[in-house]
């Protein structure tokens, strides 16, 4: 048994006969749906599931927003700017909505889970009629039925954030999967807005994780990814089990070639998690390990409960055990307090680690988070100078990191191809994240090839593949 609490059976068969009954009044009419995902990789993966309830339902996939009987944005919170895109597309959907009055435009996500959110919605837009939260995405086809019989429904924030097995998906990638080990966090850093939308850290059963990535691999998948808010705390809250026991358990399913996961929190990252990446063979050979500033003060404002010499000492360790390992990091500037001085503490860490790459943001206060009441913000102007440092000081440090691989031989997951006026060029991801394009074929797109690296681009890597 395990501490995490889960959607009882019974309602998900209760929700799934539902869906079944909505089947025979959608799929004879031919409807479709359009989801549209903003934000990180978990919003993906519910989309993923969003996606398989309706089309279990009836609907089929709609290839633009235009052609769509039903039509939902899957929103994020984290960014400021995030927002304002809703608004836009929403808006923009009012005269489709007045041209097909049977269309329902419907919002979910990370962004509705913020207090006074749906009522906001509601009233501003009159054309949406479906707005929910992360938490209740099992509770679709409930939702569905009272739209479908002219309620306008929003339905977000219930007491109990909770885990939801067995609920069909509809994935497009026929290679590459994400897979939830943990939803929600813990960890309260004082700019994010995740734990007051997301819930507090719940933990899937390794039982049920492994039997999901087992059920992937024998249909055809062969990378996983891992994710969870912070994926080296998971089974804090189980009885048994850890993130580096997780990784040894999954290693040695059959068919699986790669095994990824997202995101890695410094101060969780320990000895054993290390020692898994280091000792099993499919775990690829890549860190996203956000460090979010290089200066002890600033991570203490931030409550990231580590610093910047633990912060180093992690990466030393892991390139002690893994010589190719790769790191991506995370990077905020202009933090409340932060000063000229504590920048240039981040500009030298990030020399000092060479990232592959790095995800860099100016701050931007969230309402609700510890960090938008500090009263000592950065202004606009110095915080976007910040970022065009950093930027440029990241676009050195990633061709300094490009220019090793000459010569290097790999095998490459080929995840798309880049048309081009004089010749086509796939692409796709060495195991330890590097990205590499080459001449061939777009049939190839999905399958593996052996590539070696010619001469570095600002980037990425430019390759030819190696017959055989």
């Amino acid at each position: 048994m395990t501490n995490s609490k889960y959607i009882p059976e019974e309602e998900i068969q209760r929700q799934m006969t539902l869906c079944d009954a909505l089947y025979k009044e959608i799929h004879p009419r031919h409807l479709t749906f359009f989801v549209e995902t903003f934000g990180c990789q978990m919003n993906v993966r519910d989309s993923e599931t969003i996606k398989g309830i309706l089309f279990r339902a009836g609907y089929s996939e709609s290839e633009s927003k235009e052609t769509a009987d039903l039509i939902l944005f899957n929103t994020c919170c984290v960014r400021d700017h995030a927002e304002k895109r809703l608004m836009g597309n929403i808006g923009a959907l009012r005269e489709q909505k007045e041209a097909n009055p049977a269309l329902i435009v419907g919002i979910c996500g990370c962004m509705m889970q913020q207090e006074g959110m749906a009522k906001k919605i509601l009233k501003r837009f009159p054309h949406v009629s479906l707005v929910f939260g992360t938490n209740v995405v099992f509770r679709l086809p409930q939702m569905l039925a009272a739209v479908l019989g002219g309620e306008r429904v929003a339905l977000t924030n219930e007491e109990d954030f909770a885990i939801a097995e067995g609920l069909p998906q509809l994935r497009d990638n026929v290679r590459s999967a994400f897979v939830n080990i943990t939803f929600g966090c813990n960890n309260y850093c004082t700019y994010c807005i995740v734990p007051f939308v997301r819930g507090r850290e719940r933990s899937r059963s390794m039982a049920d994780i492994r039997t999901e990535v087992e059920a992937l691999c024998a249909n055809g998948i062969t990378e996983i990814t891992l994710l969870g808010q912070n994926v080296n705390s998971y089974a804090n809250d189980l009885e048994e089990g850890s993130f580096a026991e997780l990784l040894t358990l999954l290693n040695d399913v059959s068919n699986l070639k790669r095994l990824r996961f997202m995101s890695s929190h410094p101060k969780d990252l320990n000895d054993d998690v290390i020692m898994a990446i280091a000792s099993n063979s499919h775990v690829c050979h890549h860190v996203h390990l956000p460090v979010q500033s290089g200066n002890d003060t600033i991570l203490k404002r931030m409550n990231r409960k580590y610093t910047r010499a633990q912060y180093l000492e992690i990466i030393r360790k892991l390139r002690a055990a893994v010589p190719d390992i790769e790191f991506t990091t995370d990077i905020i500037v202009g933090f409340p307090g932060e000063t000229e001085e504590m920048f240039r503490d981040t500009l030298s860490l990030v020399e000092e680690v060479g990232f592959a790459a790095a995800f860099t943001f100016a701050y931007s206060p969230r309402v609700g988070t510890a960090a938008a009441a500090m009263h000592d913000q950065v202004p606009e102007e110095v915080k976007k100078r910040r970022l065009q440092e950093l930027n440029a000081l990241q676009v050195r440090k990633t061709v300094e990191n490009n220019a090793k691989y000459i010569g290097y031989e790999g095998e490459v997951l080929i995840e798309g191809c880049d048309v081009r006026t004089d010749e086509t060029l796939l692409y796709g991801k060495y195991p330890n994240i590097k990205m590499v394009y080459f001449p061939g074929n777009p049939d190839r797109v999905n399958t593996y090839a052996k590539v070696r690296v010619l001469r570095p681009s600002k980037n990425s890597l430019i390759g030819e593949e190696i017959d055989g």
